[in-house]
Formats: C-alpha cells, structure tokens, sequence
C-alpha cells in the first residue's frame, strides 16, 4: 500500500472467502435489506448511507447475486397486478403505470388474470401469491372490493394495494379514484347544454365504480332539478358490444334521449355505432358522454367527450407504495409520502352539444 494511502484496510472477511451481503451489512453497519436497496437503487436511502455501502462494495470486492438476495429475504423481488377487468386498455394502462414505478428498482411485474364468479377463485388467488413469494400485489376493481381477497392476503403476510371507486381500507392500503365526483362531471356537462332526456347505460352491478358513477350522474342531475327517468337506464357490462345493443335500445324509446352518458368508453363507442345504425347523427340528434378517456375515445368519430380518470398515474402510484413498503425497515425512513388520492375531469370533444330543439 501506498504511503499516502490513508484508506485503513477492511478487516474479517477471512483469507480467499467471496464477500457476501452479510459482510457488506456488517461492515456498514446497517441491515441486508439496506444493502439490497443500494444495490438495486431505490430512493428510499440517505446519501451518506448509500455513498458509505458502495464504497465498502467496492473496497471488498462485492458482486450481487440476484437469486441469492431473493432467497434471502425469503421472497422474490416481484409486484404482482390481479384483475377480472373487462376492458382492455385500463389492464394496459395500469400496467405501463406500474413499470413507470418499478423502472430502475430491481422489482419485476406479474400479472394473474382472473375471474371471481369462478368457484376455484378464492383457492387460485392464493397459490398465485404463494407461489411467487410476492413483495406485494396491486388489486384493481372488482377484485379490490373483495374482502375475502384482503383476509387472504393478511393470513399470508403479503403487502397489497387496493384500488377502487370508494375508501375500503386503510388509506395507506387504497387508492381512490373518485368515481362519483366523474359521475357528476358528466351530468354537469350534460344539464349546461340543456339536455332534459338523459340515457344512462350502467357498468355490472358486481363493480362498484357502476355504482358510484350513477349515484353522481343522478345527484348531480338532482341538484340541478332533473331526473333520470327509470325506464332510461339499462345495464351494460363495460364493453363495446353491450353498449352498441344497450344503445340501440334507447334509441327505441319514445321519446328518444337527446343524450346518453354510457358508464365506460367501450360502451360509448358501441353507442355511436348504434347512433350511425339508426339513421341518426352525432351530436346533432344524439350527446354522448363516456368514462375513463383511453385511447378508443380519441379514435372513434366523432372523437369522444369522456370523464377522464388517470390509470396511467394510479399505477404509477400504487406501485411506489408497494416499493415503499417492501423497502422500508428499521435503518431508514422511506423519503416519500403517501401519493395523494386522484380526481377525475371532463374532456370535452366533439360528441357532445346542445340538446336539439
């Protein structure tokens, strides 16, 4: 060594012995979980504690091993995303938002499709997170609303995130979208252009978002003096063909709605074919409304006004909060706050105009 090499050597790793994360937790003093958090570079460590860690791994010689650190820790470094949701684009949604969060962390994402009318739902759900030794697992509607999901997630010790229309945890265990507030959006939208006969076609009565958006579509309507007749709500179940039959029944209704709000965009969607089926035109004869503002709603024509909720961001943060979770222990305090709830709001295109004279 160098004279003016002031670096005192590190001692106690025994001749020829590969160093391990033991070592490198024992000599900085801090746990292996605060190891692997530097190693995979998660923000949730001070900068002197992650400066300190990477300069012992480099003085010993340290290599990570990715399957050893899982074993562990007793669990994979994977966040899993369970849904029976029927439409498409909000699974893509909130799996783009989910890799947003996990870019850069050393966490990976499994995805279990799954269906809660099966009778081997319950049973199936549990050796999914069993099996992968999950770190944590984001549940979407309408699975999120299932208590029998929660009760199995504690038995097993795995740290979830709950994403529905309504608080139905602990708030550091939801997200809440807000559905009811968009429901109201929607109305508003509507009664300022003077439509008086209003269509409505529902999400399945298993979802609570259905439920929530017409209690804010009718409240709404309510305040402003105006009722939802009963015979113009029909029940769909979020797709686009129940919302082109759900649609053309409506239209067979006399008289005719000069608008109708359908619960999610795949059903608008369906609503303006069967606009264009039944001789009519858009938003001459008929308003139409939708919900969730994916992509279809910008390239449908013509392009759709929609209540917009942010999958994209309630991915992105209920991802964060599992890392969170996972991450923190007894040598730090993770450096984020809770992310705060979201908000739907209007877009307005060219589907929707003044109720016809």
């Amino acid at each position: 060594m160098a004279d003016d090499d002031k670096t005192p050597p590190r001692r106690g790793l025994g001749g020829e012995k590969k160093p391990t994360i033991n070592d490198v937790a024992r000599l900085a003093g801090v746990s292996k979980k605060t190891v692997s958090r530097v190693i995979n570079q998660s923000p949730f460590v001070k900068e002197e504690t992650r400066e300190n860690i990477n300069r012992i791994i480099a003085e010993i010689g340290f290599s990570p091993d990715p399957q050893a650190r899982g074993l562990a820790f007793r669990r994979s470094f994977l966040i899993g995303l369970v849904y029976d949701n029927p439409n498409p684009q909000y699974v893509v949604n909130m799996q783009l938002g989910m890799l947003d969060a996990m870019r850069g962390s050393g966490y990976e994402l499994v995805v279990h499709p799954c269906n809660r009318g099966n009778p081997t739902f319950l049973a199936d759900f549990r050796r999914f997170i069993e099996r992968q030794k999950l770190s944590g697992v984001v549940l979407t509607p309408s699975v999120s609303e299932d208590d029998r999901v929660k009760t199995i997630l504690d038995e097993v010790g795995c740290a979830y995130i709950r994403i529905a229309s309504v608080p139905v945890d602990e708030p550091q265990h939801i997200i809440v979208s807000n559905d009811r507030q968009g429901g109201r959006a929607a109305a508003r939208h509507l009664a300022e252009l003077g439509h008086t006969r209003i269509g409505f076609i529902s999400g399945p009565p298993s979802f609570r978002s259905s439920h929530e958006r017409h209690g804010g579509f009718v409240e709404e309507l309510k305040d402003r003096g105006l009722k939802l007749d009963e015979d113009n709500i029909i029940q769909g179940a979020y797709t686009f063909e129940t919302g082109l039959s759900c649609g053309a029944e409506l239209l067979k209704r006399s008289p005719r709605p000069t608008a109708i709000f359908a619960a999610n965009d795949e059903m608008a969607a369906g609503v303006l074919h069967a606009i264009r089926r039944a001789g009519l035109t858009c938003p001459n004869d008929v308003s139409v409304v939708g919900f969730d503002d994916f992509q279809i709603a910008s390239s449908v024509w013509p392009p759709l006004t929609t209540v917009r909720t942010p999958t994209r961001e309630i991915g992105r943060m209920a991802a964060e909060k599992l890392i969170g979770f996972s991450e923190a222990d007894e040598d730090e305090t993770p450096a984020r706050e809770a992310a705060p709830a979201t908000s739907p709001a209007l877009v307005v295109r060219d589907s929707t105009g003044p109720a016809p004279r």
